[in-house]
């Protein structure tokens, strides 16, 4: 299916002015991620490097944090995307459980240390996952140690849990 010049043009901006991946911008153009991928290969051999287009954007207008979130997000779509193809290698590429173990140690690794490395330059997300943790300690430590205040708890934990959303998130 032939595709007008401007769905091309949408998707070039999404991917390099919003800095979406490309898997997105090629959702949100109704377009097939192979052909987003053809796309941006054929304006490459056309001298139109959509990735230095986006560095250059990145670097002139981005901050640190914009950038840290949507390398979380597309190493989240990445990683996704690695557990939907894993689940279902049940199919034509059998994969032995060698190799499954393999891939999700690898998956595994790869996603602490990306996550890691997001909470050194998002701090407010790691804030939030530490408040977060806190008060489901609480709350497990009410239930197993004052379980009569367990009811009272809750009634007060859950208005407490959006005004800790909104403070750190």
């Amino acid at each position: 299916m032939a595709h007008p010049q401007e769905t091309r043009d949408k998707l070039r901006r999404l991917y390099i002015f919003d800095q979406q991946p490309i898997e997105m911008a090629a959702l949100q153009c109704n377009v097939p991620i192979g052909t987003a991928r053809r796309w941006k290969s054929d304006a490459l051999e056309d001298g139109d490097d959509w990735d230095k287009s986006r560095a250059a954007q990145t670097l002139a207008g981005g901050s640190m944090e914009e950038l840290a979130r949507q390398m979380l997000a597309g190493f989240l779509l990445q990683y996704q995307a690695a557990m939907e193809a894993l689940n279902a290698s049940d199919g034509e590429e059998k994969l032995t459980a060698m190799a499954r173990v393999n891939m999700l140690a690898s998956l595994a690794d790869s996603y602490n240390k990306t996550v890691a490395a997001s909470k050194r330059v998002l701090p407010e997300t790691s804030q939030l996952a530490t408040a977060m943790e806190v008060l489901q300690a609480l709350a497990a430590f009410t239930r197993d140690h004052h379980p009569q205040h367990a009811a009272a708890l809750l009634e007060v934990l859950e208005p407490f849990g959006k005004e800790v959303a909104k403070r750190f998130g």
